[in-house]
């Protein structure tokens, strides 16, 4: 037997309507004793809801200004003036310059500075002296040494002279023979140039004779043999 609807009961769509009503009210009521009981945190649920919708825009870099057209370059201008020195005249010696006299000519005079006599007191053509001459009988080296005598030991100091002529001595010197053996030793030894302090010349010869040893002179044919050596002792103490 089928149920029949009681002509008493409200349509169905009254009904839908009426449930929608009831959840909507009950709805606001919720709403509103959340919001009044827990103010901040209908505030945090919409933070919450509105950050899960952020969308970044990133806004384009604008675009550069367009290149300005360059301007036309000018016309080169005039090339200067080339400069040109100015002529300039020197200036003429006010003092005149003495023309300097050229050197004596060898003559065949028999004057002693004519070189042609065999003695004097000039340069002689090869006469005997006590100087090392260029030949002749004389005691210096004579043309026959092929190796002059040479020192290989021995010293002189300023400190070896005594103190007390040291202004005599200071910026002079003395040129002194020291006649050397076929075995290299000292012989003899001779003033030829003496300083303004005689006591130092003296004992400039006694000290070459102490301490200087020589290599001796080699003649042609290859021997050792005698000669005089020429020393120059200057002071600068």
């Amino acid at each position: 037997m089928d149920h029949e609807q009681s002509p008493l009961a409200p349509p169905r769509r009254v009904r839908i309507g009426a449930i929608a009503l009831a959840i909507v009210v009950q709805l606001v009521l919720a709403a509103f004793l959340v919001r009044a009981l827990a103010p901040g945190f209908t505030a945090r649920v919409a933070e919450a809801v509105v950050s899960t919708f952020t969308v970044t825009v990133t806004t384009p870099p604008p675009s550069p200004p367009p290149a300005r057209a360059l301007e036309a370059a000018g016309a080169a201008g005039d090339a200067g003036r080339k400069a040109v020195p100015r002529a300039e005249n020197a200036p003429k010696a006010k003092v005149p310059l003495a023309p300097k006299p050229a050197p004596q000519a060898a003559s065949t005079g028999d004057a002693d500075t004519s070189g042609a006599r065999e003695s004097g007191s000039g340069t002689g053509a090869g006469a005997a002296g006590p100087s090392p001459g260029a030949g002749g009988s004389g005691n210096g080296q004579g043309g026959g040494v092929t190796r002059k005598a040479e020192k290989i030991a021995g010293e002189i100091r300023d400190k070896d002279y005594p103190k007390a002529n040291r202004a005599l001595r200071l910026g002079n010197s003395v040129t002194i023979a020291i006649s050397v053996s076929a075995e290299g030793r000292p012989t003899g030894c001779k003033v030829l140039r003496p300083s303004p302090d005689a006591e130092a010349d003296a004992l400039t010869c006694k000290l070459a004779l102490d301490r200087f040893r020589f290599r001796p002179a080699i003649d042609a044919q290859g021997r050792a043999v005698a000669s005089v050596f020429g020393w120059k002792q200057w002071w600068y103490y």
